[in-house]
């Protein structure tokens, strides 16, 4: 494949050339795309959601495996894992206002702040895979503590 398909996925179609805060325009990349499928009434069912999160991840990883060797070790610019991690964040729960949101914020929380093994895991893992890893588990920690909001209130 050649460069310029790298860097358009790596980049979520060039969302990542923001000229500020590039993960945030990544991780609204994935509120615009959540923001189609419900109002398209798309329902994905989580065999197809689950798919997709693995496909964009691999497809994440190996597209960026291509663009640090031009850009660099985890590149502002490479903002597939927000998009991804924010994907992970709503999983299993209702496309709703409140919970997309609820994604986004909870989201760019765990990825800014990195508590709880996501910078260990963003310091210690290196290329590709490390870009993504740590953003998947800001996903992770962000989906758990909106489910139990969306449980137990």
């Amino acid at each position: 494949m050649n460069k310029i398909f790298h860097k358009t996925v790596s980049t979520v179609f060039g969302l990542g050339m923001a000229p500020f805060a590039p993960g945030t325009f990544g991780a609204l990349g994935a509120v615009l795309f959540l923001y189609i499928l419900k109002l398209t009434d798309t329902h994905l069912g989580i065999t197809v959601y689950s798919a997709l999160i693995v496909a964009l991840t691999l497809l994440g990883t190996w597209s960026t495996s291509h663009v640090i060797k031009e850009w660099g070790d985890d590149p502002s610019r490479v903002v597939v894992d927000e998009f991804v991690g924010l994907l992970i964040a709503i999983y299993l729960l209702p496309l709703s206002h409140m919970n997309i949101w609820g994604a986004f914020i909870l989201f760019r929380f765990f990825d800014i702040l990195k508590p709880l093994g996501i910078r260990y895991l963003d310091t210690r893992i290196k290329g590709a895979w490390g870009v993504m890893l740590d953003d998947a588990l800001a996903g992770i920690y962000s989906f758990l503590v909106l489910y139990a909001i969306h449980t137990f209130f």
